[in-house]
């Protein structure tokens, strides 16, 4: 077999799933496309509908056609895991299925609470929880197969728990398990669960999750791990290289920008203030073949002050967007690096900011949404502050309040004409509408 013919051959073996938004989000961050268009300026109208979830989770929803699927757990040693459909049209609940935790751990704000997301596409929706298990279901609730990883691989335990998404391509579901000994990766079908490959995982600590990133000649599969990045092949989980200039990349997710080139962002201690050599790990990578061969991986740009929090940064309209721990927006050059301006948003960032046009939505731990019109220090930036507020969680006793506690919105997906915005215990629809509405 040819080299041409092999690439090709890769190509159409791993393509990532991939709908129109409007009707469909069918992974985390929708894949790294968190960058949309729009006929039209937009603004966040009213909550259309809203619903309360059995249990609760940090997982970001997905969408494909008219469901909606979210993940929560339950009981006092996270019991039951639970997968809920929804319709989209209205939040009527379409179906729900549990499956028990083969781990049980105590459930507190200080391990993850159903934090992987599940991914979907035409055939159902399959899901991994971070007591080992992963599961697929179809479209009617029906169960396709299941996986226990802990029966088959032992143990999961991880320092605060597993989040790492499921990432997905047309045949097949990537699975990150780094827990604390002998992390691994896997590599599953989706038609009935089987292990394609198991490639060793990176070592270190991490909450982000696996990204297919499209190169020269194909896709890889990049791992973010604190103070690494690594890069496998999909076909058979070799590790094609290693990068280690880098530090504090434990949370934020790799985005695919095009021709090897990924965005990443980086957290700061807390209590410690942006810049320095904390922002130098926030920029864009290139991954490219050297003369011999070899995978080389090396920053395009790396930022002067702007790093990130939970949240990953994006690229929308050709601006780079990193929110940092104190709710700093900073918007960067997408090609250069170079700071366009900074501002001030009402809160930190859990999740991910979506662009939709000439707009860009970013989603306060708290449950209020900034909006940045035009990519420029001069743009309008308004609040929508319109989430029902819950009272704080109590603290026990000579205990002391958890940074994790309270009420958090972690994440929003973009469908049509609606944002759904995922906070740990509720499920929210907000329209969109024509700013000259």
């Amino acid at each position: 077999m040819s080299r041409t013919t092999s690439i090709i051959l890769t190509l159409l073996c791993f393509r990532p799933v991939s709908v129109n938004a409007a009707d469909s989000w069918p992974s985390f961050q929708n894949g790294g496309r968190v960058s949309q268009t729009a006929d039209r300026p937009l603004r966040l109208g009213d909550i259309s509908w809203d619903v309360e979830l059995r249990g609760y989770g940090q997982s970001s929803p997905v969408v494909w056609d008219e469901h909606i699927y979210v993940t929560t757990v339950e009981g006092a040693n996270k019991d039951n895991y639970h997968i809920t459909a929804f319709a989209l049209g209205d939040g009527s609940r379409l179906w729900q299925q549990s499956v028990a935790n083969p781990s049980p751990q105590e459930n507190n704000n200080y391990v993850s609470r159903s934090a992987p997301s599940p991914v979907t596409d035409e055939s159902g929706v399959v899901c991994f929880f971070e007591g080992g298990i992963v599961v697929a279901f179809d479209h009617e609730g029906n169960e396709r197969w299941k996986r226990d990883l802990v029966a088959d691989y032992g143990s999961v335990a991880a320092r605060h728990g597993l989040s790492s998404s499921l990432e997905q391509d047309t045949d097949s579901v990537f699975v990150w398990v780094e827990r604390s000994e002998e992390p691994y990766v896997l590599r599953l079908k989706k038609a009935d669960g089987e292990t394609m490959w198991k490639a060793i995982g990176v070592g270190a600590t991490s909450w982000a999750s696996p990204r297919l990133i499209p190169v020269e000649d194909g896709i890889q599969l990049v791992l973010s791990a604190i103070g690494s990045l690594a890069g496998l092949d999909v076909e058979t989980g070799r590790q094609l290289w290693k990068f280690e200039d880098i530090s504090g990349n434990s949370t934020p997710t790799p985005m695919p920008l095009g021709d090897g080139r990924f965005l990443i962002g980086a957290t700061i201690g807390r209590g410690q203030s942006g810049g320095g050599k904390a922002a130098e790990s926030n920029g864009v990578l290139q991954i490219q073949r050297s003369a011999d061969g070899q995978w080389l991986v090396d920053y395009a740009w790396q930022a002067k002050r702007a790093t990130s929090s939970f949240g990953s940064p994006i690229v929308h309209n050709n601006t780079a967007f990193f929110v940092n721990r104190e709710g700093v927006l900073y918007g960067l050059n997408a090609k250069s690096g170079k700071e366009q301006f900074a501002r001030r948003l009402k809160s930190s960032s859990w999740a991910t900011p979506v662009g939709c046009g000439t707009q860009m939505f970013f989603f306060g731990k708290d449950g209020k949404v900034d909006s940045l019109s035009e990519m420029t220090a001069s743009g309008t930036l308004t609040t929508w502050d319109e989430l029902p507020k819950l009272p704080p969680t109590p603290v026990a006793e000579g205990g002391r309040p958890s940074f994790f506690s309270g009420p958090v919105l972690y994440a929003a997906v973009w469908c049509g004409d609606s944002l759904l915005l995922r906070r740990g215990d509720h499920l929210f629809n907000v329209e969109l509408e024509s700013v000259n509405e």
